[in-house]
């Protein structure tokens, strides 16, 4: 098992990453814990990727994987570029990935990713044995010179205590890129409450098959602000309430 205090880094992965508005507004804010807040349009994001080789990584091994969550408020990635997100599944082909975040307090699940390009055409899909999540249609270009990079931040709960860490990134983003549809494709699955409204309304996104990012090293605990004490009510004194005249100025 991998140390879950030790960095980890990835090259080269095949990423999709984008983000859009929720069917139900309502159930994603309820995925959230105390401690943290959903942005108000309960924005949810989804982070596909493809590691086809075991020298793209420092110890993790070829995998591939999806994870998804909501983006919050207050919490900014350093830079201020990116907002907080709020891992609500994670899901993982290879054992070793899944160990490793698992002790980190991911949400973690078994399955597989997989994402095809066929000229302009990109189709990913998110499987749990053998059984289709979720999967997206986009139209995709050709890499140019631009680059997307920067820190996303992430946060996990362990032992009662919510954590966070921030991820950075180097991708080299495809264009053009436009995303056609996104399926979320099992209403008994906890995934569903995640789907997206009709008619489709994206935030941000990108797709690169050349995007790079590491795990740091260790996990920052996140204070959570206790509740203000309650304040008492203000009494009126029974004199100022008899006789009718202002009880504050």
């Amino acid at each position: 098992m991998l140390d879950p205090a030790a960095p980890q880094l990835v090259v080269n992965s095949r990423t999709l990453y984008f983000s859009w508005l929720p069917a139900d507004p309502d159930a994603v804010a309820a995925l959230v814990p105390p401690g943290l807040r959903p942005r108000p349009d309960r924005q949810v994001f989804l982070n596909q990727y493809v590691v086809d080789d075991e020298t793209q990584t420092s110890g993790f091994g070829a995998y591939s994987l999806t994870y998804l969550g909501v983006s919050l408020l207050g919490v900014d990635a350093p830079g201020g570029l990116n907002a907080g997100g709020w891992w609500t599944h994670y899901v993982a082909s290879s054992r070793r990935v899944r160990e490793y975040a698992l002790a980190r307090g991911a949400p973690v699940l078994a399955g597989r990713t997989r994402i095809d390009v066929n000229g302009e055409d990109l189709l990913s899909e998110t499987e749990i044995d053998g059984t289709p999540l979720i999967r997206a249609r986009c139209r995709v270009g050709e890499t140019g010179h631009a680059i997307s990079s920067g820190h996303h931040r992430y946060f996990t709960r362990r032992d009662g205590q919510l954590l966070s860490s921030a991820y950075p990134f180097v991708a080299e983003p495809v264009a053009p890129f436009e995303i056609e549809s996104v399926e979320f494709l099992q209403p008994g699955h906890s995934m569903y409450a995640l789907r997206p409204a009709n008619p489709l309304t994206i935030g941000f996104g990108y797709y690169s098959p050349r995007s790079s990012f590491a795990y740091p090293g260790g996990l920052n605990v996140h204070a959570v602000a206790a509740p203000e004490p309650a304040r008492p009510l203000h009494q009126v004194p029974a004199s100022l309430a008899r006789s009718g005249l202002p009880s504050g100025s």
